[in-house]
């Protein structure tokens, strides 16, 4: 099974739950653990969060959604700029700092997260998660 979708939504809060939804209705075709589906949603609604808060004004945030047998990738993209010298796994601020959690939580629960190059003026976040822990098929 391969299922693609790609999803341009207004930069507003209810975007990200939007997406969410989407993703998890895709995601219960497959068979990816509970625990691969709560990262997974995971995922996709800090990357939607950071591009809501951090996209330039009248940006929409745009999604593209690719599962197959073995994983998931998510790319997250809006109009901007990519974070200066941003690592993902950079170490989580001050416990009573307000924000800066999303990336290092994307980079502890993703197989891979990054910054990737993409049109001028534009930010992406290419996100993938593998299946590894798919359920046993059943006996038969």
């Amino acid at each position: 099974m391969r299922v693609s979708m790609t999803l341009s939504l207004p930069r507003r809060p209810s975007s990200a739950a939007r997406a969410r939804h989407v993703l998890t209705t895709l995601l219960s075709l497959t068979d990816a653990t509970e625990d691969t589906r709560a990262n997974l949603a995971v995922l996709i609604t800090e990357a939607c969060s950071n591009a809501i808060i951090h996209g330039a004004p009248e940006s929409d945030v745009d999604i593209a959604i690719s599962i197959d047998e073995n994983g998931c990738l998510l790319e997250v993209g809006n109009r901007g700029s990519s974070p200066d010298n941003t690592r993902l796994d950079a170490g989580l601020p001050a416990p009573l700092t307000v924000g800066g959690r999303g990336l290092p939580l994307i980079a502890a629960l993703a197989d891979t997260a990054a910054f990737v190059s993409g049109p001028p003026n534009r930010v992406l976040l290419r996100i993938t998660k593998q299946f590894t822990d798919a359920r046993a098929a059943p006996n038969r």
